[in-house]
């Protein structure tokens, strides 16, 4: 049976598999030529090398910081929204009431009004995790041969916007938002609009009024610091130059390591002539590790740029949303029946 760690490891070996190949195919073409041929002649010197290899070393760490400080960003942006949302829909639910309303509402309409404030809550959920999922022209990562290959879609990709909203919103709501560019933001404002309707009923109190128009402000503060890591990248002069440099480094890299292993392996060749003649083959595995290391760097960094593009390793805002409807539904007394099941996983991957 497979650990967690050697599953894992079985995963990345997969998902490199066709440059681990490249690189393989490339050394061994590499040391045929030197071995058979006899290109003693072309190589070039160690100090090239380490300084190139260094300075890849540092742009691949500053990349791999920069996109786990946007990854972490964004979790932490979707952690507020959980939070936010929770307060909101418990502040709903409390402060509709009839103690300072001129013409009080039945029990049945005080949880009307909070239904539909709830479920226009989800469909701003809704909207906003269908904005983040719109492809933009820098989110690439998806288009890997290798990530294509899982066929983990998000369920974004899978449904519309429009039905995935209308069940949450009334007809008018739903026309209304349609019709502008940014769907979540016209939501707010539905959801202002309604509240300052129940405050002139006093349905709503003025102080509550203005507890809960601090919650849409905090809900607006929170969708637009998703918008942003979102509609800014990470700045593509830096991700380019890295993914050139690496390659430089890799293709550059068995001009030195395979005249060294030779080298070494003329060392001792009067105490082992056969394994010094061979010796030279033993930077093929050597070559293979250090490239596939630096090439595997980079290319997490790539796939950690862009946190809400939909794949394995962004942050799951999908099923960060849909825990929240869970909880805002149940808590309007909702049972289980009618409420949707949590989105599963796909290779043991949340979207």
């Amino acid at each position: 049976m497979y650990t967690k760690k050697t599953y894992s490891t079985l995963q990345m070996a997969i998902w490199t598999r066709f440059e681990t190949l490249l690189f393989l195919a490339l050394i061994v073409a590499w040391v045929a030529l030197y071995y058979f041929v006899d290109l003693t002649w072309l190589k070039i010197p160690w100090t090239p090398m380490a300084l190139i290899g260094t300075a890849v070393a540092f742009v691949i760490g500053f990349q791999n910081n920069a996109a786990y400080g946007r990854i972490w960003e964004a979790r932490k942006i979707w952690g507020g929204i959980v939070n936010t949302s929770r307060t909101f829909g418990m502040f709903a639910q409390d402060m509709l009431t009839n103690e300072h309303a001129t013409t009080p509402l039945t029990d049945e309409e005080l949880k009307k009004e909070v239904k539909t404030l709830t479920y226009r809550h989800i469909a701003w959920m809704t909207a906003l995790r269908h904005a983040m999922r719109v492809p933009k022209p820098w989110e690439t990562t998806g288009n890997h041969k290798t990530n294509r290959e899982w066929d983990a879609r998000p369920p974004e990709k899978l449904s519309s916007l429009e039905n995935d909203i209308s069940p949450y919103i009334s007809k008018s709501d739903f026309e209304d938002v349609m019709s502008k560019d940014n769907k979540s933001t016209a939501l707010l404002y539905q959801q202002s609009h309604h509240l300052r309707r129940l405050k002139e009923q006093g349905i709503v109190w003025e102080f509550s009024f203005l507890e809960l128009e601090n919650i849409l402000q905090e809900l607006f503060n929170l969708q637009g610091k998703s918008e942003r890591i979102k509609n800014f990248p990470y700045p593509r002069h830096f991700a380019t130059l890295n993914h050139f440099f690496m390659w430089i480094f890799v293709l550059l890299l068995p001009l030195a390591l395979v005249p060294q292993f030779a080298e070494i392996g003329t060392g001792f060749a009067e105490q082992n002539p056969r394994i010094s003649d061979l010796f030279i083959w033993f930077s093929v595995p050597i070559y293979v590790v250090v490239a596939w290391v630096f090439h595997t760097m980079e290319r997490i960094g790539r796939t950690g740029e862009n946190p809400f593009e939909g794949t394995a390793n962004d942050v799951p805002i999908s099923t960060i949303a849909r825990g929240i409807e869970i909880d805002l539904r149940q808590n309007l007394g909702e049972t289980k029946g009618e409420i949707p099941e949590q989105f599963s996983m796909k290779y043991n991957t949340q979207f």
